[in-house]
């Protein structure tokens, strides 16, 4: 089975692909899409949407899994990223990609053992979980924990 993990995000969305063979994991890739915060929104969306279809057509992916929408206490911040996330699910939905969705305490817990773990925390089990990846940055770090909990939490 090979899952893409997805954290969207407007200004980098981070992505990673792993394959699962009964209780193995093992990283295939993982990236991030970052956009220019001065374009204008709609090209920042398109880009986000070509990038992770281009990452579909290349990797192949049985399913992808995504954090589920959090509320921040900036609603300019939150209608951000659910356009951002909206712009990448769609990408999904145009591969025919199911797409499982995971709240981020779960994935943490799921990566990490507990749900209130930090970026560094998620980030130093991801060498563990996935000796010798080299991660691309913070996102597409968050982006293989999510496709590590699908992995172990997943339903299609």
């Amino acid at each position: 089975m090979v899952i893409l993990g997805l954290d969207p995000s407007l200004t980098c969305t981070g992505w990673g692909v792993i394959r699962t063979e009964g209780s193995r994991l093992t990283h295939i890739a993982n990236g991030q899409i970052k956009t220019n915060t001065k374009a204008p929104m709609t090209e920042r969306l398109a880009l986000l949407h070509s990038g992770i279809a281009g990452v579909i057509a290349r990797y192949g992916p049985d399913r992808a899994a995504c954090e589920e929408v959090f509320v921040n206490e900036n609603p300019k911040s939150t209608l951000k990223l659910a356009q951002a996330r909206g712009s990448v699910l769609t990408a999904c939905g145009s591969a025919s990609l199911y797409v499982n969705e995971h709240a981020a305490r779960l994935v943490k817990k799921a990566v990490v053992g507990t749900g209130s773990a930090d970026k560094t925390q998620v980030a130093a089990m991801i060498k563990v979980l996935l000796p010798g990846a080299k991660v691309a940055g913070a996102d597409a770090a968050d982006a293989l924990a999510v496709a590590i909990a699908d992995a172990h939490l997943g339903r299609a």
